[in-house]
């Protein structure tokens, strides 16, 4: 019986320290996960005799369903295998790694796991424990376990699916046996997942059903609806306003932009993000036509649909990121060693993401296109996410607000635009911009108002904490908030300026860091200002505060992780091994988050 039983089975009324583990349980919660405990609890206290059948373990007949996901798209692909699973009458259960207690993976008969893979082959931040739980000596060892893995990546990054691959490689290392062969998906997800899928559960059914069921209680389930609208189905949101708030003597553009959900049923909370499908540039179409001599208006039948090729640059191919794939057809198209050599080194391949969109190839390596071989080779479009920069307590349910840095730059002597950034700020009040929800359930507030909350958000990374400073004024909460902010010029480049000084006086902001790099002759970052601050903000940490990180992963968010790294050793009396223990845990415990990208 774990803690939560055991309180829960007590006596009516709780003492005080069995109160403050309750408190401690719930802490960070979201009302959906608070509601799925009520709903238990209230099971159990109704079939009082169920809960002996309750402890007593069902792994031998179970799927687990486990998922790591920094963006959403491992959650989704699992709930499905969940529910398909479940459909099929199989008993499952689906657990987000983070959440997952590693002490039950000894028992486990039948594990299906699905995660992503951040920046350099790293886990998602909600799988980092199971992670280096599994790589540790402590794992255990598995021959009862019969698994499969399905990894989703990204292979514009050079370490494509390496956590995929490292935890069907660990598992095995520790015993288990592969149901299924691991499965590696890029960003068109579907092509992989629904046979991974297929093929997983029809050997599921088979090994299962020679399994004699236990006693099992059936879970109390929060009724799952889906909006109307998703990222299938994107909702047209009228553009309300969209606003440039740096200085006309910035040369960079970062807009405020404010969308109507009216009519929309969309629901969002502070965290969260909204996904935007955007058309690409059609100077940017144009260019492909042109450096290919292609004409747009061929038809081109690609997965048993037809249309214009023009159309498929313009809705449903990525023009402004490379891909490993696309790679590969370049160098084959053009017999190119240089792009052949490229694709066996890391450092290579990464320098040739970093620097070149997929038009710089082409023009690069010529060679003769047609039409549908060009549609092939490029990856589908994907819908960009944004951090939402408001609270619907302060702006209302229907409306929704972005900030966003729009990408423009110029490379071998041709301007460059970010497609997505591009058409929003094209976007005029006249305009729709087609939008949908993305939860992020590692990225919340505290539950308990009273805890402080220590943002770090540098450029556009402020957007979230624009909406926590709002929450939590609109929602009373009397825990201090610590904003930590970053850009290049105070004068040019300090995002809500004016909202933040109004927030210091109404002390919903009760302390405000910044740093300017450019404004003096050494470069001056947030995590400069961290390791200044380390004392106070070591005790702000120690008394219970949840610290959350927000923008640039290849740089900042490591150049951040590792300065408080520092503080905590130096601060808190701890070795660099213990302080970075430390830092997982709070990871683990929900008190770390961050959302980098």
């Amino acid at each position: 019986m774990n803690a939560l039983q055991a309180h829960l089975a007590s006596s009516p009324g709780l003492a005080d320290d069995r109160q403050a583990l309750l408190r401690q349980l719930v802490d960070g919660l979201d009302p959906a996960q608070l509601y799925w405990i009520a709903a238990w609890v209230a099971n159990q206290a109704a079939h009082p005799t169920a809960r002996q059948g309750a402890v007593a373990p069902a792994n031998a007949t179970r799927l687990t369903v486990l998922y790591g996901s920094q963006t959403g798209n491992a959650r989704r692909v699992a709930e499905r295998f969940a529910a398909e699973a479940e459909a099929s009458g199989l008993p499952v259960r689906l657990v987000r790694a983070g959440a997952y207690a590693t002490r039950e993976l000894a028992d486990e008969r039948y594990l299906a796991v699905v995660v992503s893979t951040q920046g350099e082959g790293e886990p998602p931040d909600d799988a980092r424990g199971f992670v280096e739980f599994l790589a540790s000596r402590r794992a255990p060892k598995l021959p009862k376990l019969q698994y499969t893995v399905l990894g989703l990546g990204d292979s514009s990054y050079p370490q494509f699916n390496a956590m995929g691959r490292a935890l069907d490689a660990r598992l095995a290392e520790l015993g288990a046996q592969r149901l299924a062969p691991l499965a590696e998906a890029d960003i068109d997800i579907e092509p992989v997942a629904a046979p991974w899928s297929e093929g997983a559960l029809a050997l599921l059914r088979e090994r299962l059903a020679h399994d004699a069921p236990i006693a099992s209680v059936t879970p109390l389930r929060v009724a799952a609806t889906r909006p109307q609208f998703h990222r299938d189905r994107p909702f047209p949101a009228p553009v309300l306003a969209n606003q440039r708030i740096v200085s006309r003597a910035s040369d960079r553009d970062v807009r405020h932009v404010e969308l109507s959900l009216e009519g929309s049923g969309l629901r969002y909370a502070p965290g969260d993000a909204l996904g935007v499908w955007h058309r690409n540039p059609a100077s940017l179409v144009t260019a492909f036509l042109a450096a290919l001599s292609l004409d747009g208006d061929a038809a081109v039948t690609h997965d048993g649909r037809t249309q214009p090729l023009r159309e498929w640059l313009t809705r449903e191919r990525e023009l402004t990121r490379l891909s490993r794939p696309l790679v590969q057809a370049v160098a084959g198209r053009a017999d190119s060693a240089g792009l052949r050599a490229a694709l066996q080194s890391p450092d290579a391949l990464r320098e040739l993401f970093d620097s070149h969109q997929p038009i710089d190839l082409l023009r690069a390596h010529p060679a003769d296109w047609d039409a549908a071989a060009l549609v092939a080779a490029l990856r589908p479009l994907t819908p960009r996410l944004y951090s939402i920069a408001s609270s619907p307590r302060a702006v209302g349910d229907d409306e929704v607000h972005l900030t966003v840095a729009v990408v423009g730059y110029h490379a071998y002597g041709e301007p460059h635009l970010g497609a997505a950034s591009h058409w929003i700020a094209a976007a005029d009040e006249d305009a729709t911009l087609d939008v949908f929800i993305e939860p992020n359930e590692r990225f919340r507030l505290p539950a308990d108002g009273a805890r402080d909350v220590i943002m770090i958000g540098p450029g556009t990374g402020v957007a979230p904490f624009r909406a926590f400073v709002q929450e939590r004024q609109q929602a009373g909460a009397t825990g201090r908030n610590w904003l930590l902010f970053g850009n290049r010029h105070v004068a040019d480049d300090f995002l809500y300026q004016v909202e933040w000084q109004q927030a210091l006086k109404d002390g919903a902001l009760h302390r405000l860091d910044v740093a300017f790099s450019r404004d003096q002759a050494q470069k001056r970052y947030v995590q400069h200002v961290l390791r200044e601050r380390g004392a106070e903000l070591y005790d702000w940490l120690a008394g219970g505060a949840h610290i959350y990180v927000c923008g640039d992963a290849a740089q900042m968010a490591k150049d951040v992780h590792s300065a408080l790294a520092d503080i905590v050793a130096t601060h808190g009396g701890k070795t660099p091994e213990a302080a970075q223990a430390w830092l997982s845990e709070l990871l683990q415990d929900g008190r770390y988050a961050r959302d980098v990208y």
